[in-house]
This record gives C-alpha cells, structure tokens and sequence, in this order.
C-alpha cells in the first residue's frame, strides 16, 4: 500500500523527540523499496565492563533539586524516631534512599535489592545499601505523630504557593479509593470493593490541586470505613490549609462525589470561606422534585433545532441542611447526549438524563456543572498514583508503617513535579504522566567517573537531561 498522506495525526504524541531518539525512516525506504530487517541477536556478543555505569543519571539532578530546596533538611526531623551512637543508617538518609527509589519507579521496598547493583544509586546513599530487613524495621518505627509530620510535609509540597499565586480560581479535589490487600495487613478490613469482593483493603482519602496535579493531603483508612459527617475535620484540615496558601482575592472551590453530600461536609467547607461543588445523592424526595421542576433552561439544541442539554434550578432543602445551617443551591442538568458515568432517566418519553449538583455559588447553573465535571482529572490522577507509583503496595504488617509508606509515595509525586517544573517546564506544562518523566528526566542511561578528586557523570549528547543541563 503506498501512503499518500505526509503527515500523521498522532505527530503531536511522538515523544522519542524529547528523550533523545530518531524519527521513522519509513518514507526514505519506501522511496527506494527497502524493507526492514532484523538481524539475528545471537550474533552481537555480550562483554562484561568495569565501567561505573548506571540506568538512573536524573538522580543526581533530582537529589540537587532536593537540597537546594531543603528537603534534606526537613527530613532530619524524623531523626528522632531512630537515636542511638552506633547507628549506621539515620532515618533521613532511609527516607531519602526511599525517596530515590520511588521516583526511578520501584513501588516496593524490595525493589532496593536491584538498585544496590547501581553504583549511582550507592553514591547517593552514602556508599552503602542497607538491607531490606533494615528498611522495614525502619518503616515500623513510624507512630501517629511522625506520619502526622510526613502528611504535613506531604501538603507543603503538594500546594506551590508560587504557581498558584497567578491564578484567580483553585481547585481542590478530594476522593477516596479502595486499595485491595493481598495478605494479612493491620487495619485490613473488608468494604466496598468493586474489583476484589470481599477481600480486606484501604479506604483512603486522597486531595487534589487540579491547577498543578499534585497530592494536597491523604489519609490511609481501614477498608471498612466510608465517607461521611465524620470526616468533616478531615475536610476542614484540607480545605483550611489550601486557603492558607491563597491570597484574599483567590476563590477556592472544593469538588467532591457524592460521598460529600452531607450536612457537616457541606457546612465546614463553607465556614472555612470555600465554595463547594458536589454532586448530589439522588435520594427518592430529590427525584421526585426533579421530576416534577417545570422551569428547564435549553443552552444546547441539536441540528433540527431540538434541545439537546437543559438546566434548572431546583427548589429543594434536606432537614440536615437546615439543622446544619447550610444554604445549599440546586442545580440539575438533563440531556439526550450520550455520557460516561451513572445515569438517571426520570423521562424515558423525552430520552433525557439527569444529574444534580450542590453549590453556594452565585455562578450561572451551567458553569456550575461544567465545573464539576472538570473533576474527573483526579480520578486519572489516582489511577497514576496506584500504577505509576504503586500506593496500593503495602511494605509491612503494621499500619503506621505502611501509612509511612503510602505518604512517602505521594511525597515523591510531589517532589517530583516540582522537580519537572523546574528543570522541564515544557513537559511540566504538557502534564506528561510520571512513566514519561521517568523516561525523560531519571532512568536516563549513564556513565559515573572519577578524575582526580572529583566525580562526573557521563549521559548521552541526545538526551532530554543532557540537552537540559548544557
């Protein structure tokens, strides 16, 4: 088949570019009518070298990144959990050897065992591997108040005052997510789960900022624990130390699922002076108004003229809200347009679905729902977290220890895309996932020497860290 187009739709996801490698050269051979051909692998030899050669050069960068930044520093304030003059491996240093192995992409402490063959990775740690075994004792040394620090520290670095400070609107986006174990862990119990029924897990919840995709706070739950008015002070903890970060003139609206259609989640989101976005339990007294409300606005019409989305204002209060205090607006959307997600058809005569949303936003009903729907980033969000840094990977038997972990996890994202946004803005700003950025920024091949007194690192001329650094 000849092709008679020049240029490729996708052209704009080829990223081979930017981490260093070659364009097709299909067009030249196709002129000529070559083909290509593989050759037989069994006659390239292996030899063995004594050259210090590593798979993780951003590391250095990373690591510079961090000191300059003071995370080093900060880390020493968990020193106090491991005391002690003969001790070899101090907790900061333990923390930050973990740090490194999240971000080359090892999501379980076990990982160590392959990266004690990196003579970078060694350097870095101070000229030494400690043994897994150490690591988890390490890990269980945590209690509530040093993952309380962690979680803070988590926070610090996931709300950057600085790239919010030019924006008028925040978004803080807070979820919850099952995270299914496979072994006998404490504070494992059996929930919702819609993949594993049955089988023990985490309930976390997780927070958001959608402007800069970092983590705005956690907290690792038992599997059996749901979301509700008890996790009010939970809310105001987040809601509370976002707004901290913002200027008076800032709006912050918070944006959660159903699961925040409650009379204390809606009022302490308020009395913290943000606007709340959630999405409204359909209960049958909801629906019922629903279907009853008359006044439907048409803002989108089909070719024939037909409405294809309408949106009104619901006359609608649940006794909790008022008990509560909350002045909670209705808006509902109803439309022919197929969408993903859960669907209602309270009219199968006029083929239209509905959905509503609670606000105390003065905005137009439609940019109310829009706003809500642009939420959705977090639950992509949580699927890098779970696949590109592996939170759902438990290290110990104990919950503190592996509430440790879990927040060291979402540290690393943190500090990593602080780290892109300074030495990569481009891929930053392109919101590449953490699988690119590793590619791109850490497991870049390399060549470690030492010359005098002195080391240096040898990358390739065609890398994205190469041409970056120059």
């Amino acid at each position: 088949m000849i092709t008679t187009t020049t240029t490729t739709p996708s052209t704009g996801k080829v990223r081979r570019d930017t981490v260093g490698g070659k364009r097709g050269d299909g067009h030249r051979m196709q002129a000529i009518g070559a083909r290509v051909r593989r050759p037989d692998p069994e006659k390239i030899e292996f030899r063995g070298t004594h050259a210090r050669l590593t798979g993780s050069s951003g590391l250095v960068a990373f690591g510079g990144f961090l000191r300059a930044q003071g995370v080093d520093g900060e880390l020493r304030a968990f020193n106090r959990l491991k005391t002690g003059e003969r001790q070899v491996y101090p907790m900061h240093a333990q923390m930050r050897l973990l740090l490194d192995a999240f971000v080359v992409g090892e999501s379980r402490v076990f990982g160590i065992e392959s990266l004690a063959a990196d003579p970078l990775v060694v350097r870095l740690a101070g000229g030494t591997i400690p043994s897994i075994d150490t690591l988890y004792r390490d890990l269980a040394r945590f209690d509530e108040a040093a993952v309380h620090t962690l979680e803070e520290m988590v926070a610090r670095w996931g709300v950057d005052r600085s790239a919010l400070s030019k924006l008028r609107e925040v978004h803080l986006d807070i979820d919850t997510s099952v995270l299914p174990l496979h072994g006998d862990h404490e504070g494992g119990a059996v929930g919702p789960n819609p993949r594993y029924h049955g089988r023990p897990s985490y309930h976390p919840v997780l927070a958001r900022i959608a402007e800069t995709d970092t983590c705005a706070g956690a907290l690792l739950r038992a599997g059996d624990t749901s979301f509700g008015n008890a996790d009010a002070p939970t809310v105001r903890k987040l809601v509370a130390r976002t707004k901290a970060a913002l200027t008076s003139k800032q709006e912050l609206f918070v944006r959660i699922d159903a699961a925040g259609d409650c009379a204390e989640i809606l009022g302490t989101i308020a009395d913290e002076g943000a606007t709340f976005v959630v999405k409204a339990r359909m209960t049958p007294d909801l629906v019922n108004t629903v279907a009853e409300t008359k006044q439907w606005r048409t803002v989108d019409s089909d070719a024939e003229g037909r409405p294809m989305t309408q949106v009104a204002e619901v006359d609608f209060a649940r006794h909790e809200w008022r008990s509560r205090g909350c002045a909670v607006r209705i808006v509902a959307v109803r439309t022919r347009e197929v969408r993903s997600g859960k669907q209602l058809m309270l009219w199968p005569e006029l083929d239209y679905t509905v959905k509503a949303y609670l606000t105390n936003s003065v905005d137009d009903a439609l940019d109310v729902a829009r706003r809500y729907e642009d939420r959705a980033g977090i639950e992509t969000l949580i699927a890098e977290w779970k696949g590109g840094w592996g939170i759902g990977e438990v290290p110990c038997w104990g919950f503190d220890a592996n509430h440790a972990g879990f927040l060291l996890k979402l540290l690393a994202h943190n500090l990593m895309r602080r780290f892109a946004a300074e030495i990569a803005p481009d891929l930053a700003t392109a919101r590449w996932r953490i699988q690119w950025l590793r590619r791109a920024l850490i497991t870049v091949a390399g060549q470690l020497v030492r010359t005098g007194r002195s080391w240096f690192l040898h990358v390739p001329f065609a890398s994205y860290l190469a041409r970056r650094l120059e």
